[in-house]
């Protein structure tokens, strides 16, 4: 099995986006997860790390990077999932699911990569978690077999995880969350908001970064495949 790092980072509405350079060098990216950004904005490449696709019809975009030493982009494909009211009303996002399928060099298979954003807390948590079981249904219908798969972003889901563990467990994929919250609008308001989940693949630790001008801290999951 190969280590994979990835990096997930909510960049308040493209606010930390000069952060992103810096992150992918310090902590060895082999992959870079990107929500609320503008699309228009994103760059060809951070550091060592290629585009492989970004959002291009919501204002609060996506965006996957990637090492091109390590590997090569099989496919793109972007997916609107079940929309909440605050969705409808303010028309933040259509695409609220980039995935990208990598072809690794070092293991010889596919890796699927989804860079995710759940409706905010305007909406209930059934809504979110029938996005995130669509969002695993898209990621396995793209993969081939027993490839590792792995979900990263912002889940918008800081309490009652209890209930989200077992509707992702029924789908055979694993929730892994951070040592340290990563969220933190108040004292009183703090979360767990960015996680990962998993199938085919081990989640070794996920980390909480140090925090920056977004509202989210990025996180750093260590992975093996």
């Amino acid at each position: 099995m190969r280590s994979l790092n990835i990096i997930s980072y909510n960049l308040k509405y493209h606010r930390a986006h000069s952060e992103l350079a810096g992150l992918a060098e310090e902590y060895k990216a082999d992959v870079l997860c990107v929500q609320e950004c503008d699309s228009e904005k994103m760059p060809d490449s951070v550091k060592h790390l290629m585009l492989a696709d970004k959002t291009r019809f919501n204002r609060l975009g996506l965006a996957i990077y990637f090492s091109p030493k390590r590997f090569s982009v099989v496919q793109n494909e972007s997916f609107a999932l079940k929309e909440a009211f605050h969705d409808r009303l303010l028309s933040p996002a259509e695409e609220r699911l980039l995935v990208t399928k990598l072809y690794d060099k070092l293991t010889g298979q596919d890796v699927l990569i989804g860079s995710f954003h759940a409706t905010p807390l305007t909406a209930l948590n059934h809504i979110r978690r029938k996005q995130i079981r669509t969002a695993h249904e898209k990621l396995l219908s793209l993969s081939d077999n027993n490839s590792p798969v792995i979900m990263v972003g912002d889940y918008n889901y800081p309490v009652f995880k209890r209930g989200l563990r077992v509707c992702i467990e029924k789908t055979g994929y694993k929730l892994s969350h951070s040592d340290k919250p990563t969220y933190y609008l108040s004292r009183l308001l703090r979360g767990h908001f960015d996680l990962a989940t998993s199938i085919n693949a081990t989640v070794n630790q996920v980390k909480t970064l140090p925090r920056g001008i977004s509202d989210h801290a990025p996180i750093l999951v260590q992975a093996s495949i």
